[in-house]
């Protein structure tokens, strides 16, 4: 299975899409389509297993952001609701009906804005390893935890990282500054749709405390912890998958909080 990829601009910044789906639905607008946000830093290539696991059954476009994954870099700090509302708008352009999307680190800032945004067509949202956690919001902090991740993260993981990070750095000084200041706690209550928050039980950033606060917080939450480190659906992308696929049915039959998934 290969991925079609594609570059479009929204007002002037580019939002790279590599769509993978079952055959035939590579244009399939009528099923839910699973939109892939990564952190910081990073790239599609934090979702490549993963994809490939939600593929089999669902129709996925995992982006690039503007200044990651070897994009031009935007020439200025994009707050995360503009990150938000780019992803939507990038999608949306190239053909897509429901919309579920999982942001993962600092993608769970932009997927929460996005669904708070565009309530009309992003129907439910999970959060992987979600930051950044209220009293850790301080840069030497960060680098600590993403250090002590490094030791627990495999070597293809740790090796994106240190590639996609290289690759990114024009765009990554500038939106640490949104992203260290974002409080998802606040506006993780704002959301009305269904999330599932989903955090690797070796996540040294996402801790447990804060990954339950986030769920409780969320109107229609649910906490599910994978064995794992911060990058836990690349660990476990076939379990990342399968409760992606347990989370929407959750909602298509009861309409209501997952508790179920508790």
């Amino acid at each position: 299975m290969r991925a079609r990829v594609e570059t479009v601009r929204i007002d002037g910044l580019p939002v790279r899409l590599h769509t993978l789906a079952p055959a035939g639905r590579v244009h399939d607008a009528l099923g839910p389509t699973v939109v892939l946000v990564h952190g910081i830093g990073m790239s599609h290539r934090s979702f490549t297993k993963s994809q490939k696991a939600l593929a089999t059954t669902h129709r996925t476009v995992s982006v690039d952001l503007p200044g990651f994954g070897g994009l031009p870099a935007a020439g200025r700090r994009l707050s995360m609701a503009e990150l938000g509302d780019l992803v939507v708008r990038a999608v949306l352009s190239r053909g897509a009906g429901e919309l579920v999307f999982v942001g993962q680190s600092m993608g769970t800032q932009v997927v929460v804005e996005a669904a708070r945004r565009h309530p009309d067509v992003v129907a439910s949202v999970v959060l992987v390893g979600p930051v950044i956690a209220a009293g850790r919001r301080r840069l030497p902090v960060q680098a600590l935890d993403l250090g002590r991740d490094g030791l627990v993260e495999g070597v293809r993981m740790n090796a994106v990282l240190v590639t996609d990070y290289l690759r990114s750095i024009r765009q990554y000084v500038p939106e640490l500054r949104p992203m260290l200041r974002y409080r998802l706690e606040d506006t993780i209550a704002d959301v009305t749709q269904p999330v599932l928050v989903v955090r690797g039980t070796e996540d040294p950033i996402a801790r447990h405390d804060w990954s339950a606060r986030v769920a409780a917080t969320a109107r229609r939450g649910a906490l599910v912890e994978l064995p794992g480190p911060h990058h836990v659906q690349e660990r476990q992308p076939v379990a990342f998958a399968q409760l992606v696929g347990e989370f929407r049915r959750v909602q298509t039959l009861e309409g209501s909080r997952p508790e179920g998934l508790r």
